[in-house]
């Protein structure tokens, strides 16, 4: 009697602004073998999605075969896995809706499945990382967009169009900055990098007679302002009080909605630690429902970034039905 194979690998693609990580990965989660290669250098989508392809090829051919391989998880920013296509994203050089799924999968010739980053970021979580057992918690990653991501009852809230969790872009400050979606006041405007950065300048501006090691940097960066609290500058010091105020507030205000066991915080800027911690968990505590307030913990992502990233990503690949024209 035939018996047919069962495949046990995936990929798993972690596309961020910067740079696109892929993964082999088998089906206890072992990282069989990683590449990556700078997303920045692909302005044009058509060209990126057949570099990406034939890099996937290559590594699978290395690491196995292609034809052990049975589907195609990616963690993209504004990524919506219930049309498989990166739509309107503020942040990325492709602007519009792409089908990013469906062109990949074309070329690869197998299943491919597009999610939220910060969607997957939280299944890479929930199964590797600090919400392990969890079943109700938030993540927030604040990098160069700020990405939210609600587990609710044992798995990502996705909402009917695809875009539940996009609380990086609620209003927080009543006609306050310009965020790159072209709303106002937006969280994302305040908290993630362009916000920090602009934060800091602002306070410089404010305070003239107060020098401020930040003044040195000619592009400062939310690690620059770190470095510069690390060295107590107050300014510094100050710009992450201001941040991990509104941030706090927004955790308290999300909290309040969907009764968390914890909010993780992740990406870059997270890497200020206590400098942008305390504060907003102190903001938390203050604006926090009374009847939840000590019981939701905010803890920061033990997982090393990358890894968790495109782990999560190929555990949305085992999500997607199994498809190959190599059948």
């Amino acid at each position: 009697m035939d018996t047919e194979k069962i495949k046990d690998r995936v990929v798993g693609v972690d596309i961020s602004l910067n740079q696109t990580t892929i993964a082999v990965v088998d089906i206890r989660g072992n990282i069989i073998a990683r590449t990556s290669f700078r997303t920045e250098e692909y302005p044009n989508v058509s060209n990126y999605i057949a570099t990406l392809a034939e890099r996937i090829v290559q590594l699978a051919e290395d690491n196995g075969g292609f034809l052990e391989i049975r589907s195609v998880g990616i963690s993209s920013p504004s990524g919506n896995f219930k049309t498989g296509c990166m739509e309107n994203s503020p942040n990325m050089p492709w602007k519009g809706v792409i089908p990013f799924a469906a062109m990949l999968r074309d070329r690869l010739g197998i299943a491919v499945a597009l999610g939220n980053d910060s969607h997957v970021m939280a299944l890479g979580e929930h199964v590797y990382g600090s919400a392990h057992g969890m079943r109700d918690f938030i993540l927030m990653t604040l990098g160069h967009g700020f990405g939210n991501a609600v587990f609710s009852r044992g798995k990502v809230l996705i909402g009917s169009h695809g875009f539940a969790g996009e609380y990086g872009h609620s209003c927080v400050v009543k006609d306050g900055r310009l965020c790159n979606c072209g709303l106002h006041g937006c969280l994302e405007a305040y908290c993630a990098e362009r916000g920090v950065v602009a934060t800091a300048r602002e306070l410089m501006a404010e305070n003239p007679q107060e020098s401020s090691l930040m003044s040195i940097y000619d592009k400062l960066t939310p690690k620059d302002i770190t470095e510069c609290c690390n060295k107590g500058d107050r300014l510094a010091i100050e710009t992450y009080r201001r941040t991990g105020e509104v941030l706090g507030m927004a955790m308290a205000n999300i909290a309040a909605i969907f009764d968390p066991q914890a909010i993780i915080v992740t990406g870059g800027i997270a890497k200020a630690g206590k400098w942008l911690l305390e504060p907003a968990k102190e903001s938390f505590d203050r604006h926090v429902f009374r009847n939840i307030k000590g019981k939701v913990r905010i803890l920061p992502s033990t997982l090393d970034s990358r890894e968790r990233d495109v782990l999560g990503a190929s555990a949305l690949a085992w999500e997607v039905e199994e498809y190959s024209l190599f059948k």
